[in-house]
């Protein structure tokens, strides 16, 4: 009887009581309320325009039209009027880009590719970096000057990589340009990896924006299946852990024992995991509905034995932009030894600061780049055996180097970093304390198990769920699509919470 009366709230909240004023705020951009996958407005909205997109699913100009017309309102819902800032950022790379592409002599078209990285730099500088540079100045020289109004636009350093590689490929003659400016925005705009990846490589996306749009039955099953995992990973164990423990902790660690402060390193670590795997798997789910088919971003990172293992299997299209776009132009392996463990620990720091204006990014990036240097440099000589033991220690390691890591990344400042690590140290063996805190926070402490099993699934069986759910009747499934956005509803504390990377 509860669960009816919880469907009937979120059918009146969601569904019911329209009215004029209603539907007017559904159009209109409110920054308080982004447009999110997990909402069920966007929900709505999908469901209404993926029957028109199937319909015009053999009219290749008008289809494009649309959905790049759907993908400007889907960011002009997520940034307001920045998405006119995305229009700029793509007529200035489509030109520049058809200038290099068409000019014979190098120096010019040196000139353009030069053009556009000062360009998409200067913009994401500015927007992004220009109240840091304040900031360090008037600490550095006691100066006072006022910090700039400015907002972030959400997903501007995603699609400022995407056009940056376009651009770039072109200019190295691996790319042909698009056949029309439409086509460009197309892929620039694509509104389920556009605010928060995956980045998309032009050369793996656009040719699919030609091809006759076909979605088997088969891609039918792995997107609904991708869509439900990634919402349960991010709206149920994601947000649920985050509001009700992770948090508190964070906020306020000399509040908390050592086991609670140890937790919640734990905790921040499935948080994040769960909140950008799953917006990245609920991204290629959609994509794939579309007929499109995007990388994977996440290869279950923390079963890595290293750290160079882990950049292979966390956030994989940034790992790999880093690699191709700014580690191989800094010179990658090609220039001796002490270049190249230089190349790679600047390749890391840029992309810590890439992340966020703080130094405490920067500082992530950093230990990163030294575990990555330090494994480059010792395993010219140390060889280990390769059996099950050393494996598991491997993985143990390499885990909690990673959660280390995230303290500087989740918490608000340096000290409130060093004060969870310091607080870790303190820990005592006191069963009675932590059945006490374990019980206290069952649900949380449920959640992030079920994470880490989650994560922990051979592939095999995930194969085999994936088999399973698609033998179920299309009504079952949208059943069960349906009764998965009730319980991100009938689950959440707040507000529909943004994704983490919404942020970056």
């Amino acid at each position: 009887m509860k669960a009816l009366f919880s469907i009937q709230n979120w059918f009146l909240e969601n569904v019911g009581n329209i009215d004029l004023a209603t539907i007017k705020n559904w159009f209109l951009f409110n920054p308080k309320q982004p447009l999110l996958f997990n909402s069920a407005i966007f929900l709505g909205f999908f469901l209404v325009f993926y029957v028109i997109y199937i319909l015009s699913r053999k009219t290749h100009t008008f289809r494009i039209t649309y959905v790049v017309l759907f993908s400007l309102f889907f960011y002009y819902k997520s940034s307001g009027i920045y998405f006119g800032l995305l229009i700029f950022s793509s007529v200035v790379d489509y030109v520049l880009s058809r200038l290099i592409y068409e000019e014979a002599k190098q120096g010019y078209r040196k000139f353009y590719m030069i053009l556009s990285l000062l360009i998409n730099l200067g913009m994401l500088a500015y927007f992004k970096y220009t109240n840091f540079f304040i900031d360090n100045y008037n600490t550095l020289f006691s100066g006072n000057m006022k910090f700039e109004d400015i907002i972030l636009p959400v997903g501007i350093s995603f699609y400022t990589f995407q056009t940056l590689s376009y651009t770039i490929d072109v200019y190295r003659r691996e790319l042909e340009p698009t056949k029309s400016f439409m086509d460009f925005l197309f892929f620039v705009s694509f509104f389920p990896q556009l605010v928060a990846g995956p980045i998309v490589r032009a050369s793996d996306f656009i040719p699919q924006i030609y091809e006759k749009l076909k979605l088997t039955k088969e891609d039918f099953n792995r997107a609904l299946f991708l869509i439900i995992g990634g919402l349960l990973k991010k709206a149920v164990i994601s947000d649920y852990i985050s509001s009700n423990f992770v948090d508190r902790v964070f906020d306020a660690p000399n509040s908390y024992t050592a086991f609670e402060n140890l937790m919640a390193s734990y905790g921040y670590a499935i948080q994040i995991y769960c909140d950008f795997s799953g917006y990245s798997d609920i991204a290629i789910g959609l994509a794939l509905l579309m007929g499109f088919w995007l990388p994977d971003n996440f290869r279950t990172p923390y079963q890595s034995g290293s750290i160079t293992e882990f950049w292979r299997r966390w956030h994989i299209s940034l790992s790999s932009w880093l690699r191709d776009y700014l580690y191989i132009s800094l010179g990658g392996n090609r220039k001796g030894k002490i270049r190249t463990y230089f190349n790679l620990f600047m390749t890391m720091l840029l992309g810590g600061l890439w992340h966020g204006a703080s130094w405490k990014f920067v500082v992530w990036g950093v230990l990163h780049g030294l575990a990555l240097v330090v494994e480059k440099f010792f395993g010219q000589f140390i060889k280990l055996p390769k059996n099950v033991f050393v494996r598991t220690i491997q993985v143990i390691l390499t885990f909690h180097f990673v959660v280390f890591c995230w303290l500087f990344f989740r918490a608000k400042d340096f000290a409130t970093a060093f004060q969870i690590a310091d607080n870790v140290t303190k820990l005592t063996f006191d069963l009675n304390q932590w059945q006490t805190i374990i019980l206290g926070y069952k649900n949380v402490f449920l959640l992030i198990a079920i994470g880490v099993v989650w994560h922990f699934i051979p592939v095999k069986t995930l194969a085999g769920m994936q088999k399973t759910f698609s033998t179920l009747p299309l009504v079952a499934k949208a059943v069960l699509l349906g009764l998965i956005y009730w319980v991100v509803y009938a689950t959440a504390s707040a507000d529909t919470q943004p994704f983490i990377y919404f942020q970056f």
